[in-house]
């Protein structure tokens, strides 16, 4: 396992670049304002050095969801994206640390939404101009990998 201060993603060995960027879905954990650990898959993309996650327009309970509610009291979360396989030498993961911001609309916001429509093609027919947009700003990211 290696910790990484600064520029973190960009640190990161290569492998574990890769990983993060092809992954297809993350895992984000935040805190409940008791501390409890909250944690949910997401669909994320890695642009310009930060991490972006959309709430989507897939069903949801409330559009309130307790991940924004989290980011809200306590900002401070964290992703991992891994590869499994029934082969263990090839097991991989990447976590990334930092700090989270809700964005509501504006460039960064736009710019967001651009790159995970690009990774995800099921965004393309959503409506998500006016869905809240999670950016996550790298503090550390620490990698393993079996091989």
């Amino acid at each position: 396992m290696r910790s990484l201060d600064r520029d973190p993603l960009s640190a990161l060995p290569y492998a574990a670049r890769e990983l993060l960027q092809s992954a297809r879905v993350g895992r984000l954990a935040t805190l409940a304002p008791g501390g409890e650990p909250h944690v949910v898959p997401v669909c994320y993309v890695v642009h310009g050095g930060r991490i972006y996650s959309v709430v989507d327009q897939k069903p949801k309970r409330t559009a309130r969801l307790q991940r924004l509610r989290n980011i809200e009291a306590n900002r401070t979360v964290a992703l991992v994206a891994d590869r499994y396989d029934e082969d263990w030498s090839t097991l991989a993961w990447v976590m990334v640390r930092g700090e989270a911001a809700v964005l509501e609309g504006g460039e960064e916001h736009a710019a967001a939404l651009m790159a995970l429509r690009a990774k995800y093609p099921q965004y393309l027919p959503m409506d998500l101009d006016d869905r809240p947009v999670i950016r996550l700003s790298p503090d550390r990211a620490n990698a393993w990998s079996a091989g």
